[in-house]
């Protein structure tokens, strides 16, 4: 069995430094993925106040598209022969996200902190697309940019609520 950081035979067109840089990238973003995933599900169970159901709902959506950037990150990463390191230790030892307050516990304390998660992550997600694209990919390119596309909505989303309590 081979190392996680070397790469598996394939046929793929893109040559083997090209195809490990992207990995890596992957990974990178993959454990912010991750991180963030769990941050959703954390605001989803813990939140409370008069938009409860609003914000655990939101939230939970959220959760589901992340899990999905999960997913695609992951496969990305596995199809250019690489290894997907999506582990929770992987993650919280790798993730450039800032830890989740513990504390957070009213609707505005959640939202602010998931806008910050989630505004995060889209940076870093604009940056891997960028990336990608010196590097030679335009798959990987476009999988970001579907990525920060659905990032840049649900922060859109989690702000109207910071903006209507202001």
């Amino acid at each position: 069995m081979s190392a996680p950081n070397e790469l598996a035979p394939t046929r793929h067109d893109l040559p083997e430094s090209v195809r490990a840089a992207v990995v890596a990238l992957c990974n990178a973003r993959l454990a912010d993925a991750v991180d963030l995933y769990t941050q959703t599900k954390q605001a989803h169970w813990n939140v409370r106040g008069p938009n409860f159901i609003a914000l655990h709902e939101l939230f939970d959506e959220i959760g589901e598209d992340v899990e999905e950037y999960v997913d695609l990150t992951a496969e990305r990463a596995v199809q250019l022969g690489g290894t997907a390191l999506g582990t929770a230790r992987l993650a919280a030892a790798a993730s450039t996200l800032a830890e989740y307050p513990r504390a957070a516990r009213t609707g505005r304390e959640h939202v602010e902190a998931m806008a910050d998660a989630l505004a995060t992550y889209g940076r870093s997600v604009r940056s891997a697309i960028d990336a990608a694209d010196r590097l030679g990919d335009k798959d990987a390119a476009d999988l970001f940019t579907e990525i920060s596309r659905g990032v840049d909505r649900w922060l859109w989303a989690v702000e109207a609520h910071v903006r209507a309590n202001a």
